[in-house]
Order: structure tokens, then C-alpha cells, then sequence
């Protein structure tokens, strides 16, 4: 008689409950523990560094089918499916030290945002009898997983593996996105890396004009300007070496990052020169490639969605309705100039925050009322000149952080930013929330 927690008909060849592992008790390992134990998995083994065992127990204590186990040998040594649940930067090093000890026949997944080191890993570590069936939730801990894309990589053994994978995450009520590990790195950077370097490259440009614009001049309040102030506080709100692993060790965001900075550079340059016509051809080129008139799907954020939202206090609405949005027009030109086409990805990583992500962008270019005041304001408009010059610096200086690949200089430049934003980063999480709802409930429809 099957075991397996109610409503759950097991696919693959197994009576018993499978034993899961985890290793790396971070945000996300709490999380797939939480939820994997509420949904009636009873045999959990987990395990984070030795440092972190008894807090980790302490913040697991209400999880009585979870049980901490001091390091990762006696996780793999007892598990028939084991999530790593490790960053990046430490999947090789991670893997060598618990690899040699995974059980006979095991089932093997990584929860790595750039999968590229993860593969090496296992593939050098992981004893050849080893099957490998990858995961990776297009999400941060605090999204409910219900209805998020979840990547399935099945890399490696027999189809009833993946099926037994599947049964394991159904609980989460994700929908399953099938890719290969070369895939899944390539959708990730084409929709995440040139995003990541416009809003991180926004909080450091404030930070370097030691403001909050949204508060000293009533810029950002309302429209595309909450959408990138929320996107800019959400991403500076979260741990540091998500987007590090993303940026360095992704070989393809690299390349991305560069051409962002590049991209913001020339678009520059041409408003300095106040050259209208020339910057116009090359915005409007840039739209023709990435949003092409011929496109199917709905606008991903509307007039409705946007006028909800609001950060700090109006003051001149002449001036809030002025500005370059230099930061989305790079966006676009480089997407354009890589042959990237973002909305392409829509189907496989479309969660709430990636139709923010690329909704705001599409939401200006689009229209072209918007956009033709975009560039207007870009030459004519010095209001946000001081900024945009702030802005190109931040993207240039992110560029060359990741080229130098250190993790180090990353964290150090994150986090300084980060602190400088510490005090907004309630209300932000507060409208991020109901915006995210919001998207959410317009994407069903």
C-alpha cells in the first residue's frame, strides 16, 4: 500500500515514501522543507553548515518530520532524493566534500539560479550510479509556488527518476517547465541579466546622488516610475548572491552586462550631443527588433495596473511626467543589439516579477506618445540630466565588477547600496505585494 502523502499517486516505480534530503538550509532550503513537510512528506533529512545546526533546528523545531542532521554524508548517505540548495559560487567545493557519499540509486538535484557550475559538479562528484534529475524554482522564497514556473532538468537515468521528482514537487502546485542544463542558463540570462544591471545600476546611481528622487522632487511617484523603484528596492532587499551568480558564473549574462553599459553609454553620449534625430532612429530600430508590431500576446502591464501604485508624495506632476527613462531605452538597445528577444521566454519564466521586469520596458515602447516624450526629455529636458549621468556611471562600473568576475567587489557593491536604501525597503515590500497581486490577477485574465 502506497505511503505517499495525500491526493499524490505515485508515477514512478515506488510503494514507500521516498527519503528526501536537503542540503543548504538557507531561505529556499526552509522553504522546499516547510512545504514538503506541511504537504505530509514524513521523512525529510536536512542539514546546513555546523556553524548553523542548532539555529537551524531552533527555526525547524515546529517541523517534527524534518530532522537536522549535522552535516551533508549523513544526509546523502540516507536520502533517496537530495536537493543541494547551495550558491553558486560554492555547488563544486559543496559537492566534492558530500558527492562521494550519495546513496546507491539516488535521485540528485541542485537548486543553483545558474546551472552551468552546478553540472561540472555533479558530473565530476557524483558517482556514476547516481541518476540526476535538476530543479530550479523561478522564484524567491517569500512567492507563494503555486502556479510559478518550475524547471525540471533531466539530465541524467531512467524517466520513472523524473517522474518521482515530479510527485515529490507536485505539492507545491507549480507548473513544470522541461529544459536541458545549457537551456535553462540561456532563458535565465536572456530574461534576467540586462534587467538585473538597469535596476541595479538605478540604486547605485541614487545612492551616488545621495537621494531618494521618488521623495526629494517627486520624480518617481506614479506609472512606470513605481514599477522601477519597486523592482530597484526589491532587488537590494534580497541576498547579494543570487544576482552574483547570475552575472559571473552565467558566461552569457556577461556578455549582456557589457553590451548594457555600452548600450547606456552611446544612448548617452547622444543626448549630450543633442543629437534628436540620430537617437530617435536608434530607439525606434531598437523597438522594430525587440517589440515587433505583428506580436500576439496582450500588453503585460496596463494603464489599470499601473495608476494603482504609488511611492512617496506628488509634488509637480510636470515634472514627474518628464523624464528620459534612459535606464529602459539601454534596456531595449541592448536586447536589440544582441538579437535577444525577451517576450520569447514569456511561456517558460513568466512569473509576476519577469512581467514586471520586462512589462515596464514594453509598457514604453509600445507607445509611442511615451516613447516620443522619452526622447524629448532625453534632449531637451535637462531635469534628469544629473541623474542619467549618474545612472551611466553606476552601469559602466557594474560592467566592469562583473568583467573582474569577483564575488567579493560584488557583495561589497551591493551591500553598499543596499544599506543605503534600508529604511524604504518596508513600504517598497508593502506596494510590491498588492502590485504583484495585482499582475498576478491581470495575467489570468
Amino acid at each position: 500500500m502506497s505511503r505517499f502523502p495525500k491526493g499524490i499517486s505515485p508515477s514512478a516505480p515506488i510503494d514507500e515514501q521516498p527519503t528526501i534530503g536537503l542540503i543548504g538550509m538557507g531561505e529556499m532550503g526552509k522553504m522546499y522543507a516547510k512545504r514538503l513537510s506541511d504537504a505530509g512528506w514524513k521523512k525529510i533529512n536536512a542539514c546546513d553548515l555546523p556553524s548553523k545546526l542548532e539555529q537551524v533546528k531552533t527555526s525547524m523545531k515546529d517541523y517534527p518530520n524534518v530532522k537536522i542532521l549535522k552535516d551533508g554524508h549523513l544526509v546523502s548517505r540516507s536520502s533517496d532524493f537530495i536537493i543541494y540548495s547551495v550558491e553558486a559560487e560554492f555547488i563544486k567545493r559543496v559537492v566534492a566534500e558530500y558527492g562521494h557519499s550519495t546513496k546507491l540509486g539516488a535521485i540528485v538535484a541542485g537548486q543553483t539560479s545558474v546551472k552551468a557550475p552546478e553540472r561540472a559538479a555533479f558530473e565530476e562528484y557524483l558517482p556514476d550510479d547516481v541518476h540526476i534529475v535538476s530543479c530550479h524554482s523561478l522564484h524567491g522564497p517569500g512567492v507563494p509556488p503555486a502556479g510559478q514556473p518550475l524547471v525540471i532538468i533531466h539530465h541524467r537515468g531512467p524517466e520513472w527518476a523524473v517522474q518521482l521528482v515530479e510527485d515529490i514537487l507536485r505539492p507545491f502546485q507549480s507548473r513544470y517547465v522541461y529544459l536541458s542544463y545549457d537551456d535553462h542558463d540561456l532563458v535565465t540570462a536572456n530574461t534576467q541579466a540586462v534587467t538585473h544591471a538597469a535596476f541595479l545600476s538605478m540604486g547605485t546611481a541614487w545612492l551616488n546622488a545621495d537621494e531618494y528622487p521618488w521623495e526629494s522632487t517627486g520624480l518617481y511617484v506614479s506609472g512606470i516610475e513605481v514599477v522601477k523603484v519597486n523592482i530597484t528596492l526589491r532587488i537590494y532587499s534580497n541576498k547579494w548572491h543570487v544576482y552574483a551568480g547570475l552575472a559571473i558564473l552565467n558566461p552569457s549574462a556577461g556578455i549582456q552586462i557589457d553590451q548594457y553599459a555600452k548600450s547606456t553609454t552611446e544612448l548617452f553620449k547622444l543626448m549630450l550631443a543633442g543629437d534628436k534625430e540620430s537617437l530617435r532612429k536608434r530607439v525606434y530600430e531598437a523597438k522594430s527588433k525587440v517589440f515587433k508590431t505583428n506580436t500576439q500576446h496582450p500588453i503585460l502591464l496596463s494603464e489599470d495596473v499601473l495608476d494603482q501604485f504609488s511611492l512617496g508624495k506628488k509634488a509637480d506632476v510636470s515634472k514627474a511626467l518628464s523624464n528620459s527613462h534612459l535606464s529602459l531605452l539601454a534596456m531595449v538597445d541592448c536586447w536589440a543589439t544582441l538579437g535577444i528577444d525577451p517576450l520569447a521566454h514569456l511561456e517558460l519564466a513568466g512569473t509576476p516579477i519577469f512581467r514586471m521586469w520586462i512589462g515596464v520596458a514594453e509598457y514604453l515602447f509600445r507607445s509611442t506618445s511615451k516613447l516620443d516624450a522619452a526622447i524629448n526629455a532625453a534632449v531637451s529636458d535637462v531635469t534628469h540630466r544629473a541623474h542619467d549621468a549618474e545612472f551611466t556611471l553606476a552601469a559602466r562600473g557594474w560592467s566592469q565588477c562583473v568583467s573582474f568576475g569577483s564575488f567579493e567587489l560584488y557583495e561589497r557593491r551591493f551591500k553598499e547600496t543596499a544599506e543605503f536604501f534600508q529604511s524604504r525597503f518596508k513600504e517598497a515590500a508593502e506596494v510590491g505585494a498588492k502590485m504583484i497581486q495585482v499582475i498576478s490577477q491581470s495575467g489570468k485574465k
